[in-house]
């Protein structure tokens, strides 16, 4: 046999280091590009390559066993909901316990990804060099590039107060003893109208529609460890989950949220176990959308007008590939059309890793497709046939479209325990495949070993 592909993997962050590890024990030649100094991307706080998100209170919404990957858990010292210094830690250590550190290649950013004409990619780093290879894996998240509100709200251009995204708050010392906006129903938004509402005068917590509230723990455990067997309807999962959030906590409409226009996991939930909490103190007062601002004031649909010193929108973001021409591979409206959300539709050897928003932690996921990417590189694995590929991906997208409420943060979502359960049946089936055409590689290894520096 020839030898194995090479593979480029763009970000070291948890989707790229678990890509990293999947290729590396496998024997496929790698080199994984980080723009920071350290693995961890969006977990690293201040990280210096200036896309993180984390915030210095920040802990993970998802518990700890529902994060780890599948052969190495995280120490059991961890709390059940890590901070994240601690999760920053545990993928430094996840490194060096697996001993790939060797191919990443740090302060290193990939400045263009370009598929020449023979089938391999070219990769511009930054500082003007070079690179070749065979296969493409992108791992370069979807919570870097902030989506503000579109169209920005009358007024904006002149409001007086300080307006800022959810991705550039670090700490509430920015509420001290003023008036804070925070608009959004989301896991950011709540989080950070908590955190606001032990320093501010005032916090108020905007929100354009209605969001399930999932607290962290239920019947004594957290919630996302409940249950979720893929092999029971989704129907049966649905109403059981919906009923036991309401009898936890009610309706939101009880607290002055919006009554969401859904039923639980036809959305992206939000977890908390302190904002109804602060609500019913007195210390966060809900409000409608955002109609305007004015001056140092901001007017709310219903017509109130309160003054504000800080608004914090937590809007979401863009799913960007800086590193790709736009009419080559993009993803407008925050939509691409992937097979099982990693195999591009119309170009070859191109893989995207962690690109979903599951009711769960990426984490489990994107070592699970990871391992499904070794498969194919070494030839283990077979695609579906083009116009089977074709029509799996068209009912993936009926079937969302079906399901979520129209949005752009629900373009890739999934359920965590479903993904999971179907990527295994498919690398069986898949497997299957393979054997049948002889374990063929599924591109001739067209860059030497050699040329794939670290």
């Amino acid at each position: 046999m020839s030898h194995l592909p090479t593979a480029a993997i763009i970000g070291a962050g948890s989707s790229g280091i678990a890509a990293a590890k999947a290729l590396h024990e496998r024997g496929v030649p790698c080199t994984c590009f980080e723009a920071s100094d350290r693995v961890g991307g969006n977990w690293v706080f201040g990280n210096k390559n200036g896309m993180s998100a984390a915030y210095r209170r920040l802990h993970i919404n998802t518990s700890r066993e529902r994060m780890e990957y599948s052969d190495y858990p995280m120490p059991r010292t961890y709390p059940d909901y890590p901070h994240h210094a601690q999760i920053a830690a545990y993928f430094d250590d996840y490194v060096d316990h697996f001993g790939f550190r060797d191919r990443i290649r740090f302060e290193t950013k990939v400045h263009r990804a370009d598929r020449r004409a023979d089938g391999t990619w070219e990769l511009t780093l930054y500082d003007g060099s070079v690179r070749r290879f065979d296969a493409l894996l992108v791992a370069n998240g979807h919570h870097w590039n902030p989506r503000w509100p579109e169209p920005a709200f009358p007024g904006s251009e002149s409001f007086a107060g300080v307006q800022m995204h959810a991705h550039s708050y670090i700490d509430n010392d920015i509420f001290k003893d003023g008036r804070a906006l925070v608009l959004g129903i989301g896991n950011s938004a709540v989080d950070i109208a908590v955190e606001a509402s032990y320093v501010a005068e005032r916090t108020f917590l905007a929100a354009r529609r209605g969001a399930w509230i999932v607290p962290k723990y239920l019947f004594g455990r957290p919630t996302d460890q409940l249950p979720q067997d893929p092999r029971v309807p989704f129907r049966i999962r649905q109403r059981v989950m919906h009923n036991l959030i309401r009898l936890n906590a009610g309706d939101p409409a009880k607290y002055g949220l919006p009554e969401p226009d859904h039923k639980f996991g036809e959305a992206h939930p939000t977890v908390s176990g302190r904002l109804l909490d602060r609500i019913q103190h007195g210390a966060i007062t809900p409000k409608p959308n955002i109609a305007r601002l004015d001056g140092d004031a901001v007017e709310f649909a219903d017509g109130t007008r309160e003054r504000v010193d800080v608004i914090v929108y937590c809007t979401g973001y863009k799913i960007t590939f800086p590193f790709f021409d736009e009419d080559f591979i993009s993803a407008p409206d925050n939509r691409i059309e992937l097979f099982r959300r990693v195999y591009h539709s119309a170009v070859e050897n191109v893989f995207f890793l962690g690109l979903l928003q599951p009711l769960g932690a990426i984490m489990p996921l994107a070592e699970a497709q990871a391992q499904w990417v070794a498969d194919y590189l070494k030839g283990e694995y077979a695609l579906p046939e083009a116009p089977a590929l074709a029509a799996d991906i068209r009912r993936d997208q009926e079937a969302m479209r079906k399901r979520y409420v129209a949005s752009k943060r629900h373009t890739i979502q999934v359920d965590f325990d479903d993904y999971l359960h179907a990527l295994a049946k498919e690398r069986t089936a898949g497997a299957e495949r393979a054997r049948r055409a002889g374990f063929r590689l599924p591109v001739a290894a067209r860059v030497t070993k050699e040329q794939v520096p670290v």
